[in-house]
């Protein structure tokens, strides 16, 4: 069916008072999960508002889900100066565990993004080594995405990358998708065996432009800074737009559509990440770095399940 353009209007603000909810999670049970920059994350409750559940720490930025219902972290420590390593919690226990803070004898300063695909490798991103984040936004290629296989081994699996963000796993898990932040683009990687990537290739167009250091300004509309991202059940890919206040989506056709604008940005205010929930796939959350709430609305897609999420 068309994508058809979510008015501002059908989005409410739930969670709010939360702290930097970059990503959302939402559990097979229906049980909402948000980062909160206060604990290791946030469960947003039916009435809108949250808990906040384990401790704090660095900067909860993606997070995701194992088949267990634990709460895959990445922590974007560089965010405070910290460590920035990949980090699981399970609701049930309380348990609050690192899962990996190095890899190829490089430590995770801003792991930001994890996935978990159907053999139980988890993808993650480390952005970037700048000693801050805003550094890293000049172009420099120095992140990388690894990953942690079931047998507790791990690898870098590609690097050169230009702030590696948000990632999705194409539903027959044959591609992996990543946001290169400073690319204003998305990279799509081939899935090999034995949780390795092939080369990466640019999925679809640059979608803005980027702020050069003393260059003429850029229109807010137009900056491309591409963040979290996420795959409907008709392959649609979502991205976040976060400097411009905009998510688009890439078609199958590579064709690229506005599905969410506010030029304003009192209510999508710098999105970060989209994921799905409900019984049918299409309740939307939207996560923010700078709005102190996160949004709920209906999408006119399903979306596609994540492996947490699968019967």
């Amino acid at each position: 069916m068309p994508l058809q353009t979510i008015a501002l209007s059908a989005l409410t603000k739930v969670a709010v008072g939360i702290d930097r909810p970059e990503d959302v999670v939402v559990a097979k049970d229906g049980r909402v999960f948000a980062s909160d920059h206060q604990c290791a994350v946030a469960e947003i409750l039916p009435d809108g508002s949250f808990r906040r559940m384990g401790p704090k720490g660095g900067a909860p930025n993606g997070i995701n889900m194992d088949r267990q219902g634990r709460v895959l972290i990445a922590n974007f420590g560089i965010y405070d100066r910290e460590e920035g390593p990949l980090q699981r919690f399970d609701p049930a226990s309380g348990q609050h565990e690192t899962l990996l803070a190095e890899v190829g004898g490089k430590r995770l300063t801003s792991a930001n993004y994890p996935v978990m695909d159907r053999a139980g490798n988890i993808w993650c991103a480390n952005s970037t080594h700048a000693e801050t984040w805003p550094q890293a936004l000049d172009g420099r290629a120095d992140g990388f995405i690894f990953v942690l296989r079931p047998d507790g081994s791990s690898e870098i699996v590609a690097e050169g990358l230009k702030f590696p963000n948000g990632m999705a796993l194409s539903a027959d898990e044959a591609f992996l998708f990543c946001a290169q932040t400073s690319g204003a683009d998305v990279m799509r990687f081939a899935v090999l065996p034995g949780g390795k990537l092939g080369p990466g290739e640019r999925y679809g167009p640059v979608l803005g432009k980027l702020q050069e250091a003393g260059g003429a300004q850029v229109a807010m509309a137009d900056l491309g800074y591409t963040d979290g991202v996420g795959l409907d059940a008709e392959g649609n890919l979502w991205v976040c737009l976060p400097a411009a206040n905009k998510v688009v989506v890439i078609t199958p056709a590579l064709e690229v559509v506005t599905v969410i604008d506010d030029p304003s940005g009192e209510v999508v205010n710098h999105p970060t990440n989209i994921t799905w929930g409900g019984a049918d796939l299409k309740d939307l959350y939207i996560g923010s770095i700078r709005a102190g709430y996160v949004l709920k609305g209906r999408s006119p897609v399903a979306g596609q399940p994540h492996v947490h999420q699968l019967a």
